[in-house]
């Protein structure tokens, strides 16, 4: 009889601790899907995702916002996107690290361009360098310019080098997705100081590639769709840039002006619109 206490007893506490189940991350589920059970990208739905893809993105059931998390897609990026990659974690869609040596097998993955800010061509050399190397195993390609990789003096020949580049992954890679970003502004409050010439760069992407691929617009969601603005140059809202009062995650506090990174919170928001348009281009 005693045995038999001990051993109900053992039962009883396994089925407790089997039943408990730790919270899901806030919009998906706890864990990645199955790889056996993995949905592979469709065709995708071309066009731009601005300040309402925050709303589709929340609108999605957790099935499908999952679809993504089995995704081999690479991103690659410098400060701000680092603020979208952990917008993008705190929403329970973590990027795991890739490199020309690590596959990006995993479903999300990004990395950080060796070449610095303020060096856009030898960025579009390294995103291509890295996509070449895995040709054969991730299916969405993003790349995100950093505020300073857009100037004025060049920017026809970035843009030009850039479109090259895609045209050249689309041609060696049949298949291969793209999600484009506008290239983000910074805080302005006395003089611009580039957005001009990053919303021109914009506006070349949505009309280059809006018609088959995916742009997420981050200039719109960071603008409020152009409320905040000095004169007629569209600048990041106060309410979306790093401050003391709320910083951002990776990057710290901004200077008064001329910076553009992502308070922590505000990443979270524009992070689901970003996560909405790589759901775009593999729906």
């Amino acid at each position: 009889m005693k045995k038999l206490l001990i051993f109900l007893l053992i039962s009883v506490i396994l089925s407790c601790s089997d039943s408990s189940k730790d919270a899901p991350a806030p919009g998906g589920t706890d864990k990645d899907p199955d790889p056996t059970t993995v949905t592979p990208p469709g065709k995708g739905s071309p066009g731009v995702v601005g300040t309402a893809g925050i709303k589709s993105w929340d609108d999605l059931p957790a099935s499908e916002k999952d679809k993504i998390k089995g995704w081999n897609t690479i991103f690659m990026h410098q400060s701000v996107g680092t603020d979208l990659e952990d917008g993008s974690s705190a929403n329970g869609f973590r990027f795991e690290y890739f490199d020309l040596n690590e596959k990006p097998d995993k479903g999300l993955s990004g990395n950080v361009f060796s070449a610095s800010n303020g060096m856009p061509l030898e960025k579009i050399a390294e995103f291509k360098r890295n996509a070449l190397a895995h040709k054969d195993i991730f299916k969405i390609a993003i790349f995100k310019f950093g505020y300073a990789d857009i100037r004025d003096d060049d920017r026809e020949a970035v843009q030009t080098t850039y479109k090259q580049m895609i045209d050249d992954l689309r041609a060696q890679l049949p298949g291969l997705r793209f999600v484009h970003i506008t290239p983000p502004l910074v805080y302005i409050a006395t003089r611009d100081e580039g957005n001009e010439a990053k919303m021109k760069t914009g506006q070349w992407m949505k009309t280059t590639f809006a018609d088959k691929d995916v742009v997420f617009d981050l200039q719109s969601v960071e603008s409020n769709d152009g409320a905040c603005k000095l004169g007629n140059v569209w600048r990041i809202c106060d309410e979306y840039r790093s401050t003391a009062s709320c910083p951002s995650k990776s990057q710290g506090v901004d200077a008064p002006e001329g910076q553009g990174h992502l308070c922590e919170a505000a990443a979270a928001k524009v992070s689901k619109a970003f996560l909405m348009s790589i759901y775009s281009a593999g729906k």
